[in-house]
């Protein structure tokens, strides 16, 4: 498991990358902050006894002295098991931290959920089923709004532009695809395949990035357009709107991403688009949102120059590295003692004979 704030090691191969023997114990993760009256509504009403042997594990990441009051409440009243960091760690970290729960407790299969989702009991135990006769692969369902249209069947990343889309469009098993992180079903040795979440990406992206290194490992990803969950978009953000966290993060973290996974060109083709990107984002709640709220644009801003100093830095990483490596290169040997060729032809030196003489000369008619 990856130290707090640092790039996650792949584990190493063997047994672990396996399925595992007999029905798997679920392990239900929710990482919370702020929203226990969404845990009340939602994770509260999931029918744990049609899910026997279920495990829920709450992370309360630390917002107020009342909000961890309630969490507590609502999970010693429903069996819950909790965590409770001191600090709001991020989703990445307090996933990590959930799913370590869940294993101590025994689970061998982990739903990873929002606050912000409704499930019941019968999709959660179509998931299970799907994970289960396929252990490398990500199961998401289909997830709708309240209002019943469709907000996510699957999505894909532009790799040369950096730019996402929300379309289950494009080749079915294609390198390019990502699953939302709201509500995720792994198998344990998916999960040991994979690693775990990268801590430094905070919020936002790294389901992109753990969706594109479950590929890069041998994974699958799978949406079961049968099975729907209902996300209240923006259930766990401000009441008003999208946050300067939400503007900042998917600024830096896109950026992020960029540096860790995409070649050295096409980093630079991301960076250019970076306006582009936060444009995007500051309009995607209309622009009378960022008239009266300018410090979103402010926050876009110091997340587009994070990510763009780590772009950077690793493309002088890349550099150094390859400079390094041709110091390293060991020069051509040189035969006899004597200083490698240029390259161009060797003109030999004629041997003389006792005289001192050249010996063509011993051969000439003058010389018999």
């Amino acid at each position: 498991m990856s130290a707090p704030g640092s790039a996650p090691d792949r584990p190493p191969d063997g047994p672990a990358a396996a399925g595992g023997h007999g029905p798997a114990r679920l392990g239900i993760v929710v990482v919370n902050y702020g929203s226990s009256a969404l845990l009340a509504r939602n994770l509260a009403a999931l029918d744990r006894e049609a899910l026997p042997g279920s495990v829920v594990v709450v992370v309360d990441s630390r917002s107020t002295d009342a909000e961890r009051a309630a969490v507590r409440a609502l999970a010693d009243r429903h069996g819950w098991l909790t965590e409770t960091p001191d600090a709001n760690i991020g989703f990445g970290a307090g996933v990590n931290l959930g799913v370590r729960a869940a294993i101590a407790a025994g689970c061998t299969a982990f739903l990873l959920l929002n606050p912000d989702v409704t499930i019941d009991a019968a999709a959660v135990a179509a998931l299970l089923a799907a994970a289960e006769a396929r252990p490398a692969t990500v199961v998401s369902p289909r997830l709708t709004r309240p209002d019943g249209s469709l907000w996510f069947a699957g999505a894909r990343l532009d790799r040369r532009t950096g730019l996402t889309r929300y379309r289950p469009d494009g080749p079915p098993d294609g390198p390019d695809r990502w699953l939302s992180g709201a509500c995720l079903l792994v198998t344990r040795a998916c999960w040991d395949l994979v690693g775990p979440f990268d801590e430094r990406y905070f919020l936002y992206w790294e389901d992109v990035e753990w969706s594109q290194r479950a590929l890069a490992r041998g994974g699958d990803l799978l949406v079961l357009d049968d099975v729907t969950a209902v996300h209240a978009v923006g259930g766990t953000q401000r009441p008003d709107g999208m946050s300067t966290t939400y503007c900042r993060y998917m600024c830096r973290n896109r950026l992020r991403f960029a540096a860790d996974h995409v070649p050295p060109a096409d980093r630079l083709r991301w960076l250019a688009l970076a306006p582009r990107y936060a444009r995007r984002i500051l309009l995607s709640d209309g622009r009378a949102a960022l008239l009266r709220r300018p410090q979103l644009a402010l926050a876009a801003a110091r997340g587009t120059a994070a990510g763009a100093w780590a772009v950077l830095g690793s493309l002088a990483a890349d550099g150094a590295a390859r400079l390094a490596a041709r110091v390293a290169r060991p020069f051509p040997r040189a035969r006899s003692g004597r200083p490698p060729s240029s390259g161009g032809p060797v003109r030999r030196r004629r041997p003389s004979s006792a005289s001192g003489r050249p010996r063509s000369a011993d051969r000439s008619p003058a010389g018999r």
